[in-house]
């Protein structure tokens, strides 16, 4: 991939604007959980149930699908892309944008963790259980962090001027892993079904939050050094 020039202004809005619209769906979402809200109690208990069924009817589906959400999917193999990004980032000289995602990576683990603290939501409970996992539900970990991951790696890609041709194939991957990720936590019996979608929507603020606050206050002071480098003030 080749340098590129920091982006157009144009994307700022785009960025604030699914900054907010993900955080007020992700306000709204936590307090009908919260407040467990009679209707989404019952469409997650639905959803959970007839997937609970097939779990435990397809073994080999649900050995598949274990070893899809521990290891292929699983948040510490997210992370880590995030950590060779980043690490790509520093060895070329873009330092502000290797600790900023790191940071973000760091922030958004934060938040999710304080939320599940907070809201403290219980994890569907079978008689018959196919998988376990530790921690409060809502939100799901593994749904956000994938999001957060592909996120900031597609805007990386963006910015850094990579071909349409591998743009649109991360972005597959990335998408299959995102929906992948969620379904796998679901089907295991884990989370409820609004439990990923909180994922989805934390892990989409996350990365809006840190493309607008990049560009806003981290693009303008790099750009004004490498002037002044480039005119020997």
């Amino acid at each position: 991939m080749r340098a590129s020039t920091p982006p157009p202004p144009s994307r700022t809005p785009s960025a604030a604007s699914a900054a907010l619209g993900s955080g007020v769906l992700t306000g709204v979402l936590l307090v009908l959980v919260a407040v467990e809200w009679a209707p989404l109690i019952a469409l997650d208990r639905a959803v959970a149930e007839t997937l609970h069924e097939s779990a435990v009817r397809s073994p080999g589906l649900t050995r598949a699908n274990r070893v899809l959400t521990d290891w292929v999917w699983d948040p510490w193999t997210m992370r880590a892309l995030l950590a060779v990004t980043a690490l790509w980032l520093w060895w070329r000289r873009e330092r502000t944008a290797a600790l900023w995602v790191a940071g973000a990576g760091v922030v958004g683990a934060a938040v999710q963790q304080a939320l599940k603290a907070a809201v403290g939501r219980e994890r569907p409970d079978w008689p018959d259980p196919v998988d376990s996992a530790h921690f409060a539900a809502f939100p799901s970990g593994h749904a956000m962090t994938a999001v957060v991951a592909f996120g900031l790696l597609l805007w990386l890609l963006a910015r850094y001027g990579a071909d349409r041709r591998g743009w649109w194939a991360v972005a597959v991957i990335g998408a299959v892993s995102v929906l992948g990720v969620g379904l796998t936590r679901v089907y295991l019996g884990v989370h409820w079904a609004t439990d990923v979608l909180g994922g989805w929507l934390l892990g989409v603020c996350v990365v809006a939050v840190a493309v607008l606050t990049y560009e806003r206050r981290a693009v303008p002071r790099g750009s004004a050094a490498q002037e002044a480098g480039r005119s020997g003030r």
